[in-house]
């Protein structure tokens, strides 16, 4: 599955990033149990978060190139918030939290970041990311403004560092289906956004 990789960070800067090579993705009866294993090595063994995500991004594109069970995986939309979630994987003890998410067309997610960094596959249909960053003020110290938009695809990965902000709406006429893997949330830095009162609130 092909597709462009992009990185999102606290300034909302979206960037086009460089792509793993074909003949480095394939791989043979690559399971979730092999992409856990060889997540968890990049954890323990790169502080760098600028080199992290950029192997863990790959470690996801090889995972939904080589395994069909992962793509069919998922929920159909929840009839009355317009969205599920399928948890694939939440280990006590281990930070890493691996799920599907599925929003039905027209549907639209709050203005959040994530208090930890992300990686998220698109497997089917469209996808609007919107960006922002703090735009603080002395009345208003969660101010936020918009930093541009991109539309992701099947095969898009977009990857979050802990304090990027985006809000994501399904668009077309079928459902988005992601792969998202999220690191150990921080509770007390994950928070969503309202652009009414300029205030922001921890969930």
């Amino acid at each position: 599955m092909e597709g462009k990789d992009w990185l999102v960070t606290a300034d909302g800067q979206y960037h086009c990033c460089k792509s793993a090579r074909p003949w480095d993705l394939l791989r043979e009866n690559y399971r979730l149990y092999r992409f856990l294993t060889e997540v968890e090595d990049v954890l323990h063994g790169v502080e760098d978060e600028s080199i992290r995500l950029p192997e863990i991004r790959m470690l996801v594109r090889r995972l939904i190139v080589n395994s069909y069970w992962v793509q069919s995986q998922y929920l159909q939309p929840h009839p009355k918030t317009g969205h599920s979630v399928l948890l694939l994987y939440d280990e006590l003890g281990f930070p890493l939290t691996v799920q599907t998410v599925t929003f039905a067309p027209g549907t639209r997610s709050t203005i959040h970041n994530h208090g930890t960094w992300g990686v998220i596959a698109v497997l089917k249909g469209q996808e609007k990311n919107t960006f922002w960053r703090r735009t603080p003020t002395p009345d208003f110290a969660d101010k936020i403004a918009p930093t541009g938009e991109i539309t992701l695809s099947p095969g898009d990965i977009v990857s979050l560092t802990p304090d990027a902000i985006h809000s994501v709406e399904a668009v077309g006429d079928e459902a988005t289906v992601t792969f998202n893997v999220y690191g150990e949330t921080d509770p007390q830095a994950r928070f969503e956004f309202d652009l009414v009162t300029h205030k922001a609130r921890k969930f």
